[in-house]
């Protein structure tokens, strides 16, 4: 993985983390402890899941460009409907409270998505790749 691919996915992960530990606090108030148990895994499942998602997204870049944008819609198409079915798996659980977990879910992922699109937007993308300098074979 690339320094920059690195960056942007730092870039996505720190301010999604902090979204979390936010909710995590909120929901510690307003459901107690199960409630901040619940804000802590939905956390977690959407920096998994996005950052799993960021990983192939840049190797199919690389490897297969023409499927870039195809292989993207289709990527955040499926991290939804995952996300879906975790809230539907969950939503009787007494490990933690269902509510407090789908919450977070939803508002992480949106901190994740806002998160990326500035990192993308302030970053220096090359649209060609320069020539290397250097002798000539």
């Amino acid at each position: 993985m690339r320094s920059d691919d690195v960056r942007s996915l730092l870039q996505a992960a720190v301010p999604t983390a902090v979204v979390g530990a936010v909710a995590a606090v909120i929901s510690a108030v307003v459901a107690g402890g199960k409630g901040a148990l619940g804000a802590v895994v939905a956390t977690l499942v959407v920096i998994l899941f996005m950052g799993i998602g960021f990983v192939v997204l840049q190797r199919t870049a690389r490897s297969l460009p023409h499927l870039f944008q195809a292989m993207g819609l289709m990527l955040y198409t499926a991290q939804i409907l995952l996300l879906f079915i975790f809230v539907a798996v969950f939503q009787d659980t007494t490990l933690f409270n269902p509510k407090a977990f789908a919450i977070t879910l939803v508002v992480a992922t949106l901190a994740w998505i806002g998160a990326q699109t500035r990192a993308h937007m302030k970053a220096k993308i090359l649209y060609v790749e320069p020539e290397k300098s250097g002798p000539k074979p």
